[in-house]
């Protein structure tokens, strides 16, 4: 089994009150690759800090970085158009940073992107695969893909209010500039992701293709911007069984309707709990509070700790560790627990 987080970037972030995925705007465009790096190594090695949202909740990398330091899983990044730095090792897809959604064409390379990711993904040696994400401003991206291909135009948010409302003219104003009406991508998903996607998106969609035809095993861990990535490979017209596992958080967003979308995509979610309710903590105030809610592959994190022999305490446990190394000062770790042979 191996994790695979996609990273990226959008312009798209840029427009205020649209994510929460970084401590200021300056800021958020470190946070992809600073993701990857507290995955990987336990601490950002080249981004200037931890990424946090403005009002200090913690990426959900902590989250994790604490089950991988518990299992020890293998980890893979993938460079699908970082424009902050990261000191991780990353397979590069070709993808360059995505542009703002607003403009006619928010991802230029969106065929290359997907069929590059396809190809890597069909390579890959595992049975297993679980992928997740890091790209600020990607809710956004993704209610633009959904709206184009005509699913459920509806989308978690990393605020504790969604800006649906805000999210939603900004994906009109996309469809308008690149001449598009909702549904009129359908059976087009490299049309959707061009016009109003992000490079993260498409990566994913060619790495979920790519390794379900060749018999990977494939769980999206995340929400409502891996079920946009689901939308995009079954409108591809490939039909094989996908997992999506996300948060409690997000399954309890209303204004998200990630069930409904999961159901209508023909995908099998699965919810978990991680009791962060039982521990008062900043590393997990914030998200009882409706903040984050996922991202970083979280939701699958979760799916893989109650799926092995941890506990969720040992990983409450395990976060509140990494928290304090990472934004206490007590200075990280950098490999796992128990290393698996062959991981970073």
């Amino acid at each position: 089994m191996r994790l695979v987080l996609v990273a990226g970037t959008t312009e798209t972030a840029k427009i205020p009150g649209i994510s929460a995925a970084g401590a200021d705007p300056d800021l958020m465009r470190h946070t992809p690759g600073a993701d990857l790096d507290v995955l990987v190594h336990g601490e950002p090695t080249l981004a200037p800090v931890v990424p946090v949202s403005p009002t200090g909740c913690p990426t959900p990398a902590v989250v994790t970085r604490a089950a991988r330091e518990l299992l020890g899983f293998d980890t893979l990044g993938v460079d699908a158009g970082i424009a902050g730095r990261t000191g991780s090792p990353a397979v590069d897809v070709g993808a360059g940073a995505g542009a703002d959604v607003r403009e006619p064409t928010a991802v230029p390379d969106a065929e290359a992107t997907y069929e590059r990711a396809r190809e890597f993904g069909a390579a890959l040696p595992d049975d297993r695969v679980v992928i997740g994400e890091t790209i600020p401003g990607g809710t956004t991206t993704a209610l633009g893909v959904l709206t184009a291909l005509g699913e459920e135009p509806a989308v978690s948010s990393s605020l504790p209010e969604n800006p649906l409302d805000l999210k939603r003219r900004v994906v009109d104003e996309g469809l308008d500039a690149s001449g598009l009406a909702p549904g009129d991508a359908a059976g087009d998903p490299l049309t959707a992701v061009g016009a109003v996607g992000d490079p993260v998106l498409a990566a994913v969609a060619g790495l979920t293709a790519g390794a379900v035809e060749s018999g990977t095993e494939v769980t999206l861990a995340g929400g409502t911007q891996l079920a946009a990535a689901a939308a995009l490979v079954r409108h591809a017209g490939v039909d094989a069984p996908l997992t999506l596992a996300t948060t409690s958080f997000v399954a309890a967003d209303d204004s998200a309707g990630v069930a409904g979308l999961a159901d209508s995509l023909g995908v099998d979610l699965v919810v978990t709990d991680p009791g962060f309710d039982a521990v008062d903590h900043p590393a997990m105030d914030a998200y009882v509070a409706g903040e984050a809610k996922e991202g970083v592959a979280m939701g699958g994190a979760l799916r893989l700790i109650d799926e092995s022999t941890a506990s969720m305490a040992d990983l409450r446990e395990r976060i509140v560790e990494v928290y304090d190394r990472l934004l206490a000062g007590d200075g990280p770790a950098v490999e796992p627990a128990e290393p698996p042979e062959g991981g970073p």
